[in-house]
């Protein structure tokens, strides 16, 4: 069996070289992907910065932690408490104590990332002055690295102030860049952020944890453990996990893809082979002796292929970790690491994708018998087997029931990424399996028109197309799986963005937004100007986080918006179930129907912004929605928490142009933005994050590319393997330009069926979505992106013809009569 493998090999070698292509690409990006993932699992730790020299520092309660049947279960907080003034008399007395401050300081002409501190703090981190001096008035600053000059005057949200010193980063840190420095005097420092959770003591460890003692969540900080004093030291990890996520799902759809691309190709390749087979069993060959001689075949270029792919991948992976560094996606030290399971994965996966694809192909061409096989050798027929229809027909109605239970049960969970990005597969896979059944109807349709068209060249790319089922069916599937795709992934994010939208223009009854600067907020003095202002009702809320424990075992995080519920009313309209917004008050909470409890009257259990537990009366429920609604209590129940926005409801007959002025003129110190509803809306427009974004056009960029060769691939074979029927068309009497054409033409009626059955299941996974959004009480119009599988489909098309017309145009460059000749 592997001499006849060998030999058979080396005589249909454009077949067998497509498959080898597939097959070796499918393997490469599974293995990149699986080096990729493997290589994201673990974050090193890193090494402190900003306190790099401090002797110890001491921080502030910032976690949560609740103790449950199951353990502690802990949530970062969203205000942390400061240290206890008794805690910082008694540190006092054991050393100098330096209390730090971090705030966002917005400089006209400056980076977006700018971040305020004392001055006595750069003494901590691995900083030199570099030039000038240190800050001695209020409007003096030192910043670090290399974008201004000492002299310099900065025009802040604080006031203008003038740079008088460089610092620059030296010693331990673990890159020249952590932060964007303003250093102010301590005093200044302390007026624009008053607020501080850590200082920095220098005494001995032991003596401050003796101070600290019995002080609820306090922590003393010493050696690699003050790095959790810097801003985000968990962001190694944090951007670890996004990306373990983006490359698990792109490794995912790759595998999907390549999976689905090379069992695809296999099939074909072996259905091309039927007048060969059928000659075999003529010469007397068993049914077993086929079937072993099609493994034999599939095991060798298998074994090849997939080898080649692991090489490939080696190659391939750390270029992609180059990628994500470039992006910004990974931290600068990310590189591949040395797992050898990806290899394996990728390896097996290939071999067992090249038998699977060949399996049941080569089982129907050994039950096929001598005569039979000769017969349907030119023309296809029974293209749909019992058992392709059965499990077709098994996963489409999967499909369907998990969809109707998914609306029934929990709409919700049709919006989470893991869903809207599995689906899409178990839809293709289905079309795919009764593509048979759907191409040669889709087929008719679509070559109508050109069939009544004059000339002959309309019906015979009709005909040749719809007799074609297994040529037509393998040339469409990468079509079918790269718009299924682009339409399910970028339309379900689209949609989903456009939902969010939605929420928030219904539940905005405001004429005017003002958001503040930065992340303080609002200052007092602002406040007050802006209440003052005439014809004007204000509604000043301020962020915050409340937590609940569900299930005994959960710690669940809710946004909470704090508000007056008077001025609330007037400025929002909430999307309320149950309740009323004016029943809300320091003794109660709105919450929406995702919590456990959510029955108006009760009440419930909750921590605080800060960490401080407290029972609360539901006061209203609202629907649940695309799962941003959070939850809403009173200002008392938010301590700390600085005002970020401010909703404006003009009086009756106000001029809003006026009270526009007006609002400007109020905030024009504090750099707020004032903007019309409908401006604000468009501003804060949501959009899908970077790494999901960056994640879904790796995966379709793939997918693309991938499609792109394995279309070129079929069509190169499915053209080679039609030599003697061009051949008879120019005996017939068509010219060499005729016939050309009608390749061309049948190669773009191909991709328009696979364009057209990939925009059905697109189009079916969206509308679940809709389904779902209209069940959670959002309305909002389906998003197709129109504009990306236009260029999808339109580079499928491109390919395809030039991948038909290539071979094509070769072989009739001999004449008619040499190529009707021509052995198979």
């Amino acid at each position: 069996m592997l001499s006849t493998a060998l030999r058979t090999l080396r005589t249909r070698w454009v077949t067998f070289v497509g498959s080898f292509v597939a097959l070796s690409l499918g393997v490469a990006l599974i293995a990149v992907m699986g080096l990729a993932l493997a290589s994201s699992l673990d974050a090193p730790d890193r090494r402190p910065e900003r306190f790099a020299m401090a002797p110890v520092v001491v921080k502030g309660m910032d976690t949560l932690r609740v103790r449950t049947s199951t353990g502690i279960r802990s949530r970062q907080l969203a205000r942390p408490r400061a240290v206890p003034a008794d805690v910082i008399a008694k540190l006092k007395h054991l050393g100098t104590v330096v209390v730090d401050r971090s705030f966002a300081v917005r400089a006209r002409g400056g980076p977006g990332d700018l971040v305020g501190h004392p001055w006595s703090t750069a003494a901590f981190a691995p900083y030199r002055l570099d030039a000038g001096r240190a800050p001695r008035a209020a409007d003096e600053v030192v910043v670090s690295g290399d974008r201004f000059r000492p002299g310099t005057r900065l025009r802040t949200d604080a006031g203008t102030v003038r740079i008088v010193g460089i610092v620059r980063i030296v010693g331990t840190a673990t890159g020249p860049g952590f932060e964007n420095a303003v250093f102010y005097t301590d005093a200044r420092a302390a007026q624009l952020a008053p607020h501080s959770v850590q200082l920095v003591v220098d005494a001995g460890a032991v003596a401050v944890r003796a101070a600290v003692r019995g002080s609820a969540g306090v922590q003393v900080l010493t050696g690699d453990a003050r790095r959790y004093a810097d801003a985000d030291p968990d962001r190694d990890s944090e951007e670890l996990t996004a990306m373990n996520a983006m490359f698990g799902t792109a490794g995912g759809v790759a595998g999907f893809v390549s999976v689905f691309v090379v069992a695809s190709t296999f099939a074909f390749t072996v259905a091309q082979r039927r007048r060969e087979f059928g000659l075999l069993r003529t010469a007397g060959a068993t049914p077993g002796q086929i079937r072993r001689t099609v493994v034999s075949e599939a095991l060798l270029i298998g074994v090849l292929a997939s080898t080649a792919g692991c090489v490939l991948g080696s190659y391939g992976a750390p270029k992609l970790a180059e990628w994500t560094v470039a992006e910004g996606l990974a931290p600068r030290w990310f590189t591949i690491g040395d797992s050898t399971w990806p290899y394996q994965l990728a390896f097996w996966t290939g071999l067992f994708v090249a038998l699977a694809g060949v399996l049941a192909a080569s089982w129907r061409a050994g039950r096929t018998g001598p005569t039979e096989a000769l017969r349907e050798a030119s023309v296809d027929t029974r293209t749909m087997t019992p058992g392709r229809r059965l499990v077709g027909s098994a996963l489409l109605l999967t499909a369907a029931v998990t969809l109707v239970l998914a609306l029934v049960n929990d709409p919700s969970d049709l919006l989470h990424r893991k869903t809207y990005v599995s689906r899409p597969m178990l839809l293709i896979t289905a079309v795919a399996l009764l593509a048979p059944v759907l191409v040669r109807p889709l087929t008719r349709l679509i070559a109508w028109l050109p069939a009544q068209l004059p000339g002959a060249t309309g019906m015979l790319v009709r005909e040749n197309a719809a007799a074609g089922i297994r040529r037509t069916a393998a040339v469409a599937a990468p079509v079918l799986v790269t718009v299924a795709l682009a339409g399910s992934l970028l339309g379900a994010t689209a949609t989903l963005n456009e939902a969010k939208a939605t929420e928030v223009r219904t539940r905005t009854a405001a004429d005017f937004v003002v958001t503040a600067a930065g992340d303080a907020g609002f200052d007092d003095v602002t406040l007050r100007k802006l209440r003052a202002v005439p014809d004007a009702e204000v509604s000043a809320t301020s962020v915050s986080a409340v937590y609940v424990l569900e299930d005994g075992t959960a710690l669940i995080r809710s946004e909470a918006r704090a508000a007056d519920p008077r001025l609330l009313a007037d400025t929002a309209e909430l999307p309320l179930a149950a309740g009323k917004m004016s029943d809300l008050d320091d003794d109660s909470i709105i919450v929406n129907e995702e919590w456990e409890q959510h029955t108006v009257g009760e009440r419930v259990d909750v921590w605080l912004g800060d960490g401080r537990q407290k029972s609360l009366r539901i006061a209203a429920v609202m629907t649940i929605g695309t799962g941003d609604n959070g939850v809403y209590v009173t200002p008392r129940n938010a301590p700390d928490a600085p005002v970020d926005r401010a909703d404006v409801r003009l009086a009756h007959g106000a001029d809003a142009t006026a009270v526009a002025a007006e609002l400007r003129d109020a905030v024009r110190e504090s750099g707020a933005t004032v903007r019309t509803t409908a401006q604000w809306v468009r501003s804060t427009y949501p959009e899908t994050d970077r790494t999901t974004r960056t994640g879904f056009l790796l995966v379709l960029g793939i997918a693309l590319l991938y499609t792109g060769i394995s279309l070129a691939n079929t069509m190169v074979m499915a053209t080679s393997d039609r030599v003697r029927e061009l051949a008879v068309l120019r005996l017939a009497g068509a010219t060499r330009w005729q016939v050309l054409r009608l390749v061309a033409a049948e190669a773009l009626t191909v991709v328009a069926v696979g364009g057209v059955l990939g925009a059905l299941v697109a189009g079916l996974n969206l509308a679940g979505m809709w389904g779902a959004l209209g069940l959670l009480s959002v309305w909002t119009p389906i998003e197709i992106p129109w504009a990306t599988l236009g260029w999808t489909v339109a580079a499928c098309a491109v390919l395809a013809v030039i991948s038909a017309l290539a071979p094509a145009a070769l072989s009739l460059r001999h004449g008619a009569v040499e190529l009707a000749g021509t052995p198979e």
